[in-house]
């Protein structure tokens, strides 16, 4: 008891270095009427970069200076920092010292500028400079002014590498969040698309902003989205993935209840169905929550094309979303414990191939999958140039002489080659990687149980699949709970003369599509004469 107690007052007493630390944290203090002193914090928080530029302007009349403006070079951009410098210049110091009530509006209009907020505190005077902005610091004036002219080079917007499509737009997000901002309000142009901004990491503060319809967002969902944002403390943000790890569903589960993409269509379609997306600066991946299962195997390519067209795509995907899950394991089920349910040819086949390998077919899946694993990774790591030739060597010249070597069959080969194939077909990237990690499990229980481990992974995974939630929302809807009307738009995608309301479970506010008496133009044509002359 006694040692409990000692150990609860040594934490919470306050420690002398830790008090003098947030004594001298410029945090909150306002700022100073005497340009010197702001100059002196100035210096003191950034005077070591190199990169810190303080432009000092002064009257004609006197030699002392009465006006600074602070900036990062490299952060600015530089023709909009030579107008403002212009500007200041051609406006007399004597006008602005002069101005009783001098507010960020009035000093917009005499600079021409664009953004001009009002800094009011120490913390707010050396962030502004750190996120790329020009600050202006008069004498004898308890504000400062930070004017948005933020630059430095950009990647410009380029194809979505990792989503590609062959119809629809082929303009991707980029590292920079108000660019990305740009590319999907350019989408919806609707004064109801709002976007929520904050700043996370203590070293990094990396702008995450959040956006969403209102009127069509679930306002609890919402609400939810933002505390969780809210709640996280680390040092620092680089990519959504820090975000999407910490605000994320089911943590323990393999499957992921976030959606991630780099498509500002994808984006805008997902907040016309209710959902929220959160923009994180530096990344070209937006995160886009609720999603259920079936959002991982449709892709935005699906509402371009004919529903027809569409349907059959969704079709094919799903059914190599249970390829690649499944025809490892069942291949070695059946060849390593029931024999009996294969046809005798093939049987006689697979037994001839199993005689010149030394190995089991478990540890021949195995070894083919983590083979493929290492040729995918490598593929990937490798320069452009020497990239593809690694993969044709590995998948091709190192297969065919593992089968001519006796090491595999070649019944393992072609197995492992339609599964990876087959991983290759769900457009989600997170989804295909979570059936590659079952994958395994599954094989090393049929490799010992047959069969009977299968289904003894299989069950569990459902009733978990069941059990999960994204933010509220059933992971397996509108299967589980079944719901007839949200069918429209599952692995069947209707007409979009059909699809008339929004997803039951998350565009709740405001379901309606279209007119409920809206029609195709074909039933509309109905008894109409067919001769355009009549």
């Amino acid at each position: 008891m006694f040692i409990q107690r000692l150990k609860k007052f040594l934490y919470t007493y306050p420690r002398p270095e830790r008090e003098q630390e947030h004594q001298d944290s410029p945090e909150g203090k306002p700022l100073s009427e005497e340009l010197s002193d702001s100059l002196e914090l100035l210096k003191q928080s950034m005077g070591k970069n190199t990169d810190f530029v303080i432009h000092h302007l002064a009257d004609d009349q006197e030699s002392d200076y009465k006006v600074i403006v602070s900036y990062i070079d490299g952060l600015v951009d530089p023709l909009l920092l030579s107008k403002l410098l212009e500007n200041l210049n051609r406006l007399k110091l004597d006008n602005l010292l002069r101005a009783d009530k001098a507010s960020a509006d009035w000093l917009k209009n005499q600079l021409a500028m664009g953004n001009v907020r009002v800094i009011c505190t120490q913390e707010d005077l050396i962030h502004s400079v750190l996120d790329g902005r020009a600050v202006i610091v008069v004498q004898g004036m308890r504000e400062a002014f930070a004017v948005y002219i933020d630059g430095g080079s950009r990647r410009s917007v380029e194809e979505p590498s990792s989503q590609t499509v062959i119809r629809g737009p082929k303009e991707g997000f980029t590292e920079d969040i108000m660019t990305n901002i740009a590319l999907l309000r350019r989408k919806i142009k609707s004064p109801h698309l709002t976007i929520e901004s904050h700043v996370i990491g203590t070293y990094t503060r990396t702008n995450v902003s959040i956006a969403y319809i209102e009127g069509i967002a679930n306002p609890e969902v919402v609400k939810e989205m933002t505390s969780r944002i809210q709640s996280i403390e680390i040092d620092g943000i680089l990519e959504s993935g820090y975000i999407e790890e910490m605000i994320q569903d089911g943590v323990q589960s393999p499957f992921p209840t976030i959606y991630n993409t780099e498509r500002p269509d994808t984006v805008a379609g997902g907040l016309l169905e209710g959902l929220v997306a959160v923009f994180v600066d530096g990344t070209p991946f937006v995160l886009v929550a609720p999603v259920t299962f079936y959002r991982f195997l449709t892709s935005s390519e699906d509402y371009y094309q004919r529903f027809d067209i569409s349907s059959f795509l969704r079709i094919v995907r799903m059914i190599s979303f249970f390829t690649a899950l499944l025809l490892p394991s069942i291949f070695i089920s059946l060849t390593t414990f029931h024999q009996e349910l294969l046809p005798m040819p093939l049987l006689i086949s697979l037994a001839a191939q199993r005689e010149i390998t030394p190995l089991p077919t478990l540890v021949e899946a195995l070894l083919m999958e983590l083979t493929f694993e290492v040729i995918r990774e490598a593929g990937v790591r490798m320069p452009r140039a020497i990239g593809p030739a690694i993969s044709i060597v590995g998948a091709l010249v190192l297969g065919q002489a593992a089968v001519q070597a006796g090491l595999v069959s070649a019944a393992v080969v072609i197995v492992v080659s339609f599964t990876a194939i087959s991983n290759f077909a769900l457009p989600a990237i997170n989804f295909a990687s979570s059936v590659r990690l079952l994958r395994f499990v599954l094989m090393i229980f049929s490799g010992s149980f047959g069969l009977v481990g299968v289904l003894g992974v299989l069950i569990p995974l459902m009733a978990h699949l069941a059990s999960l939630e994204s933010f509220g929302v059933p992971y397996l809807m509108p299967s589980s709970p079944f719901n007839k009307t949200n069918q429209k738009d599952q692995m069947i995608r209707a007409p979009w003369w059909k699809l008339r309301t929004r997803p039951i479970g998350i565009g709740d506010q405001n379901r309606m599509r279209q007119p409920k008496d809206k029609k195709s133009f074909a039933e509309r044509e109905v008894g109409r004469p067919r001769d355009p002359l009549a």
